[in-house]
């Protein structure tokens, strides 16, 4: 029996609306996060009204997901599970800076990021390869959980992609390639059955 999970990343905060990596920095979401917030509850009433329920939410303990998972949860009377391994990287000396600024005072590193984001990850940040893991296993975890179920998972940008690499058996340097963003708020729908995922939509928007 197969799992759905429609995965989310949060909406827009203070550093994302000028590109700036937050990484496990705890930064509010702007007024347009917080109405993409207000847009994404509408549209998981919507889906139940519509007969697709959503029978769960799970969001990350950064605060930026919690509060936009709120929106859904009050249309869907549901109370949000949290699982702190649904954070964000630590990006380590990027957090509160942008590639740009970053790339001024270390062409090398950025250029070895640019190159290979897994292999050259950013000073001092967390391994991509270890934060993987701890999203791909939660993901199996919340399938699981909700075996034949629908299921909103509130996150990250840098996560979510690498965990659709490492689900979808991407090569993990190739995340940014890949998937260049994750929209604020869009959702990503993934069928998971028998350990194995399949995407079925990608960056849905919910206007």
């Amino acid at each position: 029996m197969s799992t759905t999970l429609l995965l989310a990343r949060h909406g827009q905060t203070l550093w994302h609306a000028e590109n700036r990596y937050a990484g496990v920095s705890d930064i509010g979401l702007t007024d347009e996060g917080r109405a993409q917030a207000v847009r994404l509850g509408w549209w998981a009433g919507r889906q139940a009204a519509a007969g697709a329920p959503i029978d769960a939410v799970w969001t990350s303990t950064v605060p930026r997901a919690i509060v936009t998972a709120e929106p859904a949860c009050r249309a869907l009377d549901l109370v949000p599970n949290r699982e702190h391994d649904l954070r964000e990287c630590d990006f380590g000396v990027m957090e509160g800076r942008t590639l740009a600024e970053f790339e001024s005072v270390d062409p090398t590193a950025a250029a070895a990021f640019r190159a290979d984001p897994v292999v050259n990850p950013f000073p001092n940040a967390e391994d991509p390869r270890t934060a993987t893991t701890r999203a791909t296993t939660a993901l199996h975890h919340i399938a699981s959980s909700h075996e034949g179920g629908r299921v909103l998972v509130v996150a990250h940008n840098t996560l979510l992609r690498l965990a659709l690499c490492d689900l979808l058996s991407i090569p993990l340097s190739d995340y940014r390639r890949v998937f260049p963003g994750l929209r604020n708020a869009a959702v990503t729908e993934l069928r998971m059955a028998g350990g194995q995922a399949a995407i079925l939509s990608l960056n849905v928007p919910c206007s």
